[in-house]
């Protein structure tokens, strides 16, 4: 399971509940982060070369990319290059679409990821009709990675994200929030504090999760504990052991 950072740990934590046993690994590109303000060759070569470097060393059965970004931008090319099934994390227009009431839904990404003809595709298969607020908030991210250091979540960050997406035409209307980066969910609480109990936050961690699990049915897990690679420094890593032992990693080490 690779990310830029920790947010795929809100994928990791969907998949626990419908595969408690499944050996793990997870890969934080933490040299690499953020992805959102790369450009696109950057993000496809960075990801498609790790996942190819952690295949070989690891021997996966599968691989998830744990990113909106990476997967809107790098998911094809990673399947061409491994010989192994490949999950990415796309946002969820499609369930939000259907749980909208005003027709007016927001989307929460990466600079990166807001502007992928992956979303443009989307929308227009599963929300015609609709109308689907983008909004960068790359800000976010940082705020996800703090709170996983320890820090305390910045209020006035996540209040001015809000009041930008607010701030777009129709943007009063919005009663359902796609969460396109998987560390928006690490902030869940703070961003409804801002935008109240009536609008529905929707990410894709149990879909994910779920085509996981269908992936590997029927096959057998040695029992072993999860790990946690990252790549950068061993100072940086450090901040974030303290966290990751709640998540349930008995080791940290840099790849």
């Amino acid at each position: 399971m690779l990310d830029s950072g920790v947010g795929g740990l809100s994928v990791l934590t969907a998949l626990r509940h419908v595969l408690p046993q499944a050996p793990v690994i997870y890969a934080a590109d933490l040299a690499g982060l953020p992805y959102g303000d790369k450009s696109e060759r950057e993000i496809a070569a960075r990801v498609a070369g790790l996942l190819g470097r952690m295949s070989e060393r690891y021997q996966p059965r599968l691989a998830c990319i744990a990113c909106n970004t990476a997967s809107t931008i790098a998911l094809g090319m990673v399947r061409d290059v491994l010989e192994i099934p490949v999950v990415g994390t796309v946002p969820a227009i499609k369930p939000a679409a259907s749980l909208t009431r005003s027709g007016v839904i927001g989307l929460l990404g990466t600079t990166a990821t807001i502007r992928q003809p992956y979303v443009d595709n989307l929308e227009a298969e599963f929300a015609a009709g609709k109308t689907l607020i983008r909004h960068a908030a790359p800000e976010l991210v940082g705020e996800a990675e703090a709170m996983l250091r320890g820090e305390a979540a910045d209020a006035d960050v996540v209040r001015r994200v809000v009041e930008g997406l607010r701030a777009h035409e129709h943007g009063e209307k919005i009663d359902t929030l796609v969460l396109a980066c998987t560390h928006f969910p690490l902030l869940t609480e703070a961003l409804t504090r801002e935008l109240g109990e009536d609008v529905t936050l929707v990410d894709g961690a149990e879909g994910i999760a779920r085509r996981i699990a269908w992936l590997t049915r029927e096959q057998d897990f040695a029992d072993a504990p999860m790990r946690f690679v990252a790549t950068g420094s061993e100072e940086r890593l450090a901040l974030y052991r303290p966290a990751l032992a709640r998540y349930g990693f008995a080791s940290t080490e840099l790849f």
